[in-house]
């Protein structure tokens, strides 16, 4: 059978391959410890599955919902976006679709705003599926590269510098995965100056874990600072990683009126309103509420952070701990481990072998991490944070004493 181009350039997600992987050893009989999840293993807040479960007696529940979601959850997401992010959109021209999940709506926030040859900047590591989504619209990627020295924040002159007459929009993604890191206000208050300079970009702001801060201070953003640029930046919010939901595929983002209609075009002919139980079920639910759903899972995101730092620096690895404070992933630097040794074969300093080295911890040690290469770093691999703590010491323990080996 002859696919498309299109179809055949697109790679398998890495995260999705190793955490099937992962499963499957288990399923074996293995002890796995899964580190790929990029997902909370808690079960979702009572009062959400309490609304779900009321509305499955009605029939519209069933039923199709608008193609950009029910106006009064519409309503009530542009509120809780005010309330949430401390902005007023009485003056802007501001509206809000609800997709199938965090990456439908990216993908079709792409798929409205760029044409064949456009560039969009992404700033690495980056989460996985951002390269593929543009490179399925024929946009070029153009690469922002951060390292563990400066704990992944961008420069901003080389961010101006990757700027070209072709550069249609940036990602920034903040709190951030894969590294668990946001960007503070100084930071945000001087990429804002850069966005006045540059008045016919595009700002996609991927805001899914904005939520998940566990060490203050929070995020904040440009467009609290100054609220002008709103008008064309679109951020992107939903329900898998707050609400700990990743199977319910819904997602939401909020943009200028004029995107949101074509977005929500494109959807009536792609994928159709989002899951209509669901949205019923949000319609009734107090946001308010995640707050208090979050707190001791905060909790044990901070204990699991401090425990790798811990181990970290009992096996003399200080040297690649960075502090993260949001989201729930690590990238661990494997280039300047003991282990990188027994992998180099040349001089070439920009040789991967994360994918070797995560493969030898899965087969060896039962450690499952994804290799770093997939976000764009090389010689380094994201782990998740979200295990229990005794499996999590245990598991971070085989991995850096395995690292600690030349």
């Amino acid at each position: 059978m002859k696919l498309s181009k299109r179809v055949s350039d697109i790679s398998e997600s890495m995260t999705l391959k190793l955490n099937a992987k992962a499963v499957q050893l288990t399923n074996e009989g293995r002890k796995i410890f899964n580190l790929t999840a990029g997902q909370l293993p808690f079960r979702p807040m009572s009062d959400f599955i309490d609304g779900i479960k009321s509305e499955s007696d009605f029939l519209k529940s069933y039923q199709y919902s608008p193609v950009p979601g029910y106006p009064e959850l519409r309503t009530k997401l542009l509120n809780y976006f005010e309330t949430s992010r401390g902005v007023s959109l009485k003056d802007c021209n501001y509206d809000c679709i609800v997709g199938n999940g965090g990456k439908h709506v990216i993908s079709n926030i792409l798929a409205s705003i760029i044409d064949p040859e456009d560039e969009v900047v992404v700033i690495t590591p980056f989460w996985v599926s951002y390269p593929e989504i543009i490179n399925l619209y024929g946009g070029q990627t153009v690469f922002v590269e951060t390292s563990i020295y400066d704990a992944f924040v961008p420069n901003i002159e080389a961010i101006e510098k990757s700027i070209t007459d072709k550069t249609k929009a940036i990602i920034l993604n903040s709190p951030n995965n894969p590294t668990g890191t946001s960007y503070s206000s100084e930071w945000m208050n001087q990429f804002a100056e850069l966005l006045k300079r540059h008045p016919d970009l595009y700002v996609i702001s991927d805001e899914i874990y904005y939520e998940l801060s566990f060490f203050d201070p929070g995020p904040t953003y440009f467009y609290q600072q100054h609220p002008e640029l709103l008008e064309r930046t679109i951020v992107v919010d939903g329900i898998s990683k707050n609400l700990a939901c990743t199977g319910l595929r819904i997602g939401y983002c909020y943009g200028p009126k004029e995107l949101i209609s074509a977005m929500s075009r494109l959807q009536g002919q792609t994928a159709s309103g989002a899951n209509s139980l669901v949205q019923k079920a949000l319609i009734s639910f107090d946001f308010s509420n995640i707050e208090r759903f979050l707190e001791p899972i905060k909790q044990h995101l901070r204990e699991n952070a401090n425990l790798l730092r811990d181990c970290l620096h009992d096996q003399s690895l200080g040297k690649i701990w960075y502090q993260p404070n949001s989201a729930f992933y690590y990238m661990i630097d494997f280039s300047q481990c003991p282990v990188m040794e027994r992998f180099k074969n040349s001089t070439d300093e920009s040789e991967d072998y994360s994918i070797q080295i995560c493969e030898e911890i899965l087969d060896k040690l039962g450690v499952a991490m994804v290799p770093g290469i997939a976000f764009g770093l090389p010689n380094s691999a994201r782990i998740s944070l979200v295990s229990q703590k005794e499996d999590f010491r245990e598991a971070m323990q085989l991995v850096v004493d395995y690292l600690t080996q030349s």
